[in-house]
């Protein structure tokens, strides 16, 4: 065994890519580069190659940084959404998410100093931290993510657009801290999920406020979103009279909505053909919570004002719902720029914000007016993300005194399985395997045929659509909002994992109206959950009542959600975070190899006097009924005999619970397990310590660490 040095140099092993692409200098070409998945749009494949995109052509992009400590991220939202667990409900502020998981600023720098490098305008960064936007000339993108830019012709839409041919990429030295690149095609178009109109007409027809609070039971909460904000998700704008004549017809007072833009838009002095969308939008939550405020963001329709919409909302933290009518099907837009609004969704489950997004109104087959067509059975995004509810279709019949009398699944209902995104922990009990995330979650009314009565273009119309039931439920859980806050209990914040656990419960039949008939082209109702409309519509007292604390099965004292709460514990992000070490313990050189993967922490080894420390802060939740602590060590020694000179101390806190030293030296890793079980209820500093005296090296190596809770 050869003595360890004290500096260590660790290299991350890339491969270099053949530079082929336009625009791709030979310095380039010298250096490793790694490429970024998920960059070029599906709808390349579909679609004809017209020719190259000329080179003074304008582009502007959007990089997307990565998420710091992503296992602990993971953690939190768990844990913050959990009843009974010592951090529910504790949600962070911008600042506080910023400084345990955002990009750090030196990320931004080095960003920001290899675009310039290239010739573009680095023009803002988000308030968050990640994303950075950028412009310049077709070549000068080109050469700068080592790809080429092209036109093409979507036949399926008669639509030409622009697009990178093959996949981005990045220096070697950007891999850590870059999650993408979004701008380089302008293809993925949303769209409003709304249902055709009918004719319009002078005096209103369809349903009205009165019916949807009766019919859902919003009248009884005793809330009308007082002191609450609601975000509104836009990419067109609408006309204050408008909104002002739909209050005035049904008696309905509450703040004035205000626009906030986003990139520079503002699309209210002249909205374009999504009006109609916008005003929908607005004037549903109004309905269903008059006086909370809305806030109404409006960006360019692209991948990148998508991504700076988001990452304002969340980092302005004016809002506690954010309700989102417009989408594209998953195949129409690259997974990477998916990632970039969900991990801006991530930051608004962290901050306590609740999202409500439409399921799409194409059934099962989300593409069907796209490249990708009706042939490829898809779901709709941002609906299909984890962080947020995705909300389908119903048709509701009320009864002549504004009662629930009966529904059914509107038949072109966005729902199905997710291509993108994993199943989510806490999606259980809907009887469906596989390991992708089914949507939609919730539903509300949709069909047209059922539609609402909207006042839009100086006229009434009857509208429908997935657009009119997601801020149904965002007005929802406004009126929640106040309730909680009057009750001293936190905001709805992320709703699925609640949702779902009040689903799985003996309430599941007083909470929600269990929808049971109906189908889209692929999925059929059925008992308990279903992928047309998920769990049901809400019976939104009972359901107030039930995530309050009240009318359900209450969870054991402390509550326990089985989880592994431990952080980066095979260390292979290639960084210590969220661990705290001393120089140089997280190593993937080869002198030791890893348990599993490249990477390990690797304390001592110096044949000197030296002390390295490893630690970690956890939170164990009370109410678990066992705490274990896994880990594999490898203990490499030049010492002899059965003295210990060179130990190894772990402790929780000032507790000391298990020691080690060089007697325990074995030819390989040894698997060790420690019970936490006594520190539920607890958090506490998980710490490491070697010490070695001053000759014979022992090496404590340590690798694929583990707390499981349950």
């Amino acid at each position: 065994m050869r003595h360890r040095s004290l500096a260590v140099a660790a290299a991350i092993a890339v491969l270099p890519l053949t530079a082929v692409s336009l625009g791709v200098s030979s310095a380039q070409a010298a250096t490793p580069r790694v490429a970024l998945p998920n960059t070029v749009n599906p709808a390349v494949a579909h679609s004809e190659k017209k020719g190259d995109v000329p080179a003074e052509q304008q582009i502007s992009v959007a990089v997307s940084l990565k998420l710091r400590n992503a296992a602990e991220l993971d953690r939190f939202l768990t844990a913050v959404t959990t009843p009974g667990a010592p951090e529910f409900g504790k949600y962070l502020t911008p600042q506080q998410f910023s400084d345990r998981f955002a990009p750090t600023q030196q990320a931004v720098d080095q960003v920001k100093a290899y675009l310039a490098a290239q010739g573009l305008t680095v023009g803002d960064v988000s308030a968050n931290r990640q994303v950075v936007n950028a412009h310049g000339t077709a070549a000068q993108i080109s050469q700068a993510f080592a790809t080429h830019e092209s036109s093409y012709l979507d036949r399926q839409s008669s639509r030409a657009f622009f697009a990178n041919d093959a996949a981005a990429s990045i220096p070697a030295e950007l891999a850590s801290v870059v999650e993408g690149v979004s701008g380089l095609d302008n293809h993925a178009v949303r769209k409003g999920r709304i249902a055709t109109p009918n004719a319009a007409t002078a005096t209103p027809s369809g349903m009205t406020p009165a019916q949807y609070q009766g019919a859902y039971n919003l009248n009884r909460t005793g809330a009308d979103g007082t002191g609450t904000t609601v975000a509104l998700w836009e990419f067109d704008g609408y006309k204050a009279s408008d909104l002002t004549t739909y209050d005035s017809q049904y008696g309905l007072t509450g703040p004035a909505v205000s626009t906030v833009p986003v990139d520079g838009a503002d699309y209210d002095s002249s909205p374009g053909q999504g009006e109609g969308e916008v005003e929908l939008d607005s004037e549903i939550v109004r309905g269903a919570a008059p006086k909370a405020t809305q806030l109404l963001y409006e960006a360019p329709n692209s991948d990148q004002g998508e991504i700076d919409m988001a990452n304002k909302i969340v980092a302005d933290n004016k809002v506690s719902v954010i309700s989102i009518s417009w989408g594209t099907c998953e195949p129409d837009t690259t997974a990477s720029s998916m990632t970039a609004v969900d991990n801006a969704f991530k930051q608004a489950a962290a901050q306590g914000i609740s999202v409500f997004s439409a399921s799409g109104d194409d059934g099962s087959r989300d593409c069907t007016r796209s490249a990708s067509g009706s042939g490829v059975t898809s779901v709709d995004f941002p609906a299909s993300s984890p962080h947020q509810t995705g909300v389908g279709g119903t048709n509701l019949k009320v009864s002549g005194s504004n009662t629930y009398s009966s529904e059914s699944a509107w038949s072109t209902a966005g729902g199905g399985v997710s291509t993108v995104f994993a199943k989510p922990s806490w999606q259980t009990g809907t009887g469906i395997n596989g390991t992708m995330r089914t949507v939609p979650d919730v539903a509300s009314n949709a069909d047209p045929q059922s539609g609402f009565a909207i006042y839009s273009g100086g006229a009434w119309d009857v509208y429908g659509g997935t657009s009119a039931a997601a801020p149904l439920w965002a007005g929802y859980a406004a009126q929640f909002n106040q309730k909680a806050k009057a009750a001293g209990q936190p905001v709805l914040g992320e709703a699925n994992p609640r949702l779902y656990a009040v689903a799985n419960s003996s309430s599941y039949g007083s909470v929600f109206h269990d929808v049971t008939t109906g189908a889209n082209q692929d999925f059929s109702t059925k008992t308990g959950y279903d992928q047309v409309t998920g769990w049901g519509s809400p019976v939104a007292d009972a359901l107030t009542t039930a995530l309050l604390g009240g009318g359900t099965t209450p969870p054991p004292t402390g509550g326990c959600t089985a989880a592994q709460l431990i952080g980066n514990g095979g260390f292979e992000t290639g960084t210590a975070a969220p661990w705290n070490t001393s120089s140089g313990v997280v190593d993937n050189s080869s002198s030791e190899p890893a348990h599993s993967g490249g990477w390990k922490a690797w304390l001592d080894g110096y044949g000197s006097t030296h002390t390295d420390t490893l630690s970690q802060t956890v939170s164990v939740p009370a109410g678990c009924a066992s705490a274990t602590l896994t880990f594999a060590l490898h203990i490499d020694t030049a010492e002899t005999g059965s003295t210990a000179y060179d130990k190894l101390t772990l402790k929780a806190g000032s507790t000391t619970l298990k020691t080690w030293s060089n007697a325990n030296a074995a030819a390989g890793y040894v698997q060790q397990t420690v019970d936490l079980t006594s520190f539920a209820g607890q958090t506490v500093t998980l710490t490491f310590t070697g010490s070695e005296d001053g000759s014979n090296q022992t090496s404590f190596v340590i690798d694929d660490v583990a707390l499981n809770v349950k």
